[in-house]
């Protein structure tokens, strides 16, 4: 092998490397900025009077919907098939609560509410299921933090589409999970915003049950 030839084959890998890189961090900015922003709005919204709230949480809906091909795509590549798949198990509930929203009803709609609920709880199965098949169990640490992702995702995001104010401790428990994932395999950036965002996280939750407790005083008074 001529030493040109030698030349061109390090730096065809280079490049590949090279794009290897840009593509996952790419992936990370993406993933990471669009569900931070959605942390936020969400957890902004708790605070505002009634139309800036309904504005906030739109907005946040859209973004939480923008997120989601990266996030699968970042996990697929990691081999994360529980988390992978409850990500996109998770956009009837992110289209029901946009739905809900726009529409500005107090009672969900039943139908929506019936099919949003079945792929929540379908894809809680499925994943788990998925996951003792692959490995003969649960047998590693990465799948405890999965299905901890899992339960966190798909049971807040379903409650909060409802305005539920039990998903918010369900979006902590995701978010401590995922963020412990990232970290353990090697995703800085994603570790990073999942921290960012359990802040934000708690803080939309202390605002909500403070808001309810003032609803609950005025309707007593």
């Amino acid at each position: 092998m001529s030493t040109t030839q030698i030349s061109g084959k390090l730096a065809i890998s280079l490049w590949e490397l090279t794009y290897r890189i840009d593509m996952d961090l790419f992936l990370q900015f993406w993933g990471g900025a669009f569900y931070l922003l959605n942390k936020i709005l969400f957890s902004l919204a708790e605070r505002k009077k009634k139309r800036e709230q309904r504005q906030f949480r739109i907005a946040g809906w859209i973004v939480y919907l923008l997120g989601v091909p990266a996030w699968v795509i970042i996990l697929i590549l990691k081999n994360n098939w529980i988390a992978a798949s409850i990500e996109a198990g998770a956009i009837p509930s992110m289209f029901f609560g946009l739905y809900n929203v726009i529409t500005n009803s107090r009672k969900p709609n039943r139908l929506f509410d019936r099919i949003t609920s079945f792929f929540t709880y379908f894809f809680i199965l499925l994943g788990t299921g998925y996951s003792i098949h692959e490995y003969g169990g649960i047998t590693t640490f990465s799948q405890y933090l999965e299905i901890g992702t899992m339960i966190g995702f798909l049971m807040g995001s379903y409650l909060l589409a409802k305005n539920r104010i039990a998903g918010w401790p369900f979006f902590m428990l995701m978010n401590a999970s995922m963020g412990t994932l990232m970290l353990i395999q090697a995703k800085p950036i994603l570790a990073v915003q999942q921290g960012i965002s359990l802040c934000f996280v708690v803080y939309g939750f202390i605002s909500a049950k403070t808001g309810n407790l003032h609803l609950k005083g005025e309707n007593h008074g």
